[in-house]
């Protein structure tokens, strides 16, 4: 990682100017690229950049965002689509709630030259969709109301298959386990834009995919066509991709821009998307200020092809990836309880940590809110039958399972959930009980007991020195696994040569019998949003 970033030290991002020069041409397929390591971008600059970008995109009578759903909500996304409505006049400006209109809202009223029909789609993947009040927090009171304009993406029904990947893309990529073509499919509410009628529609619609470059268990860097394909695409790609993403190997994808899964997914950018879509891309780059602790913006990238997402990944890596010096005997993750309800969430702090702890090494999970293993009745039903049991089991259980054939995305998880037997995970919930949490090949801690021997307020992130049971003992301390990636350099360049997953004989018929799988919240996605408590 270290010589990766210096090899590519000419682009790091620090330029605070468009690459575009003149106002009268089209815009530079990168036309941005702002921040570095250190820096707190603000509303301003933001603003700035975007406005200078529109306006060279020139007047359009329709616009699509596709931004995050409210899991990413610190990806600054609301704030970016607001900002584009406020440029198009959708919206007024949310400070002219407060009764200011500054010099930046003077200059938007003069330099917008269109004011086009904007439809927001969240890319949810396969969540549920955002409630009302999610939709305020993250957009702001005035593009909340209005509600014609937000879409709900359904990954059963509303999708279209635009092409496919080659098989031998997904050969390799799942060592010979799935011999069939990745089936490429957009939501229609976005394909539809490919066309338009120049009578009744002078310009092609413009689509901007807006969302956070980020360490990526399943993808290894989140976003750019992600966004697209995962976020607004399909049922059958979307459990292959995680199925694919798993059978790779999880510790060769995190954190590397370039892997064989997203070898198809940029195959199905170049030969679909790019073709057919005036499709842009805003990505950010989110880090914690080191002195306050607080999010903040690090990189701002616009543009309509891999290199901006390049770019962003390479500020991500120095930004929310801890190389560490040596291997943790012992990691503390805490999991927010009311983020994390089930270890389909949660493991999140397995996947993050695995490349940096030490062989027997052991990580402990405080989970108070964790209360199940899936996020719906069937994928619990099967993480209880099968258990974290290591790759190669699971994949034997799979030639045996129908079940498990037919939920690719619960085998995904079930890989990712595993130590492979390399360290101990003690799993600490504050609703399973012992008999559940070790069924399922975890170890079991008691929370309160836990609690008390590594008590959280007075922990800080990093290294941590700590008296437990009368020893004392260095820990390292995770307080939100959701930021980051963490390894040591051996595990993270020595895995790029691993081949734990290869040599197998199964095969899959990935694309026949795949069934989405009704409320599991992650991947295997929503029938319907789950009753609220009242």
């Amino acid at each position: 990682f270290v010589s990766y970033c210096k090899k590519n030290s000419t682009n790091t991002t620090t330029s605070h100017k468009p690459m575009s020069n003149s106002k009268d041409s089209a815009p530079n397929s990168l036309f941005c690229r702002l921040g570095s390591e250190a820096s707190s971008l603000s509303d301003d600059e933001i603003k700035a950049t975007l406005h200078s970008f529109l306006d060279k995109i020139g007047p359009r009578e329709d616009v699509m965002l596709l931004p995050p759903d409210f899991t990413r909500f610190h990806s600054q996304a609301g704030k970016i689509s607001r900002f584009i409505c406020e440029y198009y006049n959708f919206t007024g400006s949310e400070m002219q709630n407060q009764g200011e209109e500054t010099a930046a809202k003077k200059q938007h009223v003069e330099t917008s030259e269109s004011s086009p029909n904007i439809t927001i789609l969240p890319a949810l993947g396969t969540h549920f969709p955002m409630t009302k009040d999610q939709i305020k927090k993250m957009f702001g009171e005035k593009l909340a109301e209005k509600e014609d304009a937000f879409l709900v993406h359904d990954w059963r029904n509303d999708v279209d298959t635009i092409g496919h990947a080659p098989k031998e893309l997904v050969e390799k990529a799942t060592n010979g386990m799935v011999s069939k073509p990745w089936p490429a499919q957009l939501n229609k509410h976005v394909w539809q834009r490919r066309k338009h009628d120049p009578e009744k529609q002078h310009h092609k619609s413009l689509i901007i995919s807006i969302g956070q470059v980020v360490p990526h268990e399943v993808m290894g860097m989140a976003n750019f066509n992600k966004n697209l394909f995962v976020g607004v695409g399909g049922v059958e790609a979307i459990n292959l991709s995680h199925f694919i993403g798993a059978v790779h190997g999880m510790e060769k994808m995190m954190g590397r821009a370039s892997n064989p899964l997203r070898s198809i997914l940029n195959y199905a950018s170049e030969h679909f998307l790019q073709r057919e879509l005036d499709l842009w891309y805003i990505l950010t780059v989110m880090g914690a200020n080191e002195k306050t602790g607080d999010i903040e913006m690090k990189g701002f990238y616009i543009g309509n092809d891999i290199e901006c997402y390049n770019l962003a990944c390479d500020l991500s890596l120095k930004v929310n990836f801890t190389m560490l010096e040596k291997e943790p005997k012992k990691i503390i993750v805490h999991l927010d309880e009311d983020e994390f309800h089930s270890t389909w969430l949660g493991n999140k702090s397995i996947y993050r940590t695995r490349m940096a702890i030490a062989d027997d090494g052991e990580l402990i999970v405080l989970a108070p809110g964790v209360r199940q293993f899936g996020e719906d009745g069937k994928i619990d039903k099967l993480i209880r039958a099968h258990g974290y049991i290591g790759t190669p089991a699971i994949l034997s259980a799979m030639e045996e399972n129908e079940d498990l054939k037919e939920n690719l995305s619960a085998v995904a998880h079930l890989i990712h959930g595993s130590s492979e037997g390399r360290f101990s995970i003690t799993y600490c919930p504050g609703h399973l009980s012992k008999e559940e949490t070790e069924g399922v090949g975890f170890k079991y801690g008691d929370l309160e007991e836990m609690e008390a021997l590594y008590n959280v307020k007075n922990l800080k992130d990093g290294w941590n020195t700590v008296t437990a049971n009368g020893v004392e003992e260095e820990i390292y301390f995770i307080s939100n696994p959701a930021l980051g990636l963490w390894a040591v350099e051996r595990r993270f360049e020595g895995s790029c040569e691993a081949n734990s997953n290869t040599g197998t004989s199964i095969k899959v018929d990935a694309s026949k019998d795949q069934q989405a799988v009704g409320n599991s919240g992650g991947v295997g996605g929503w029938v319907k949003p789950p009753l609220e408590k009242k």
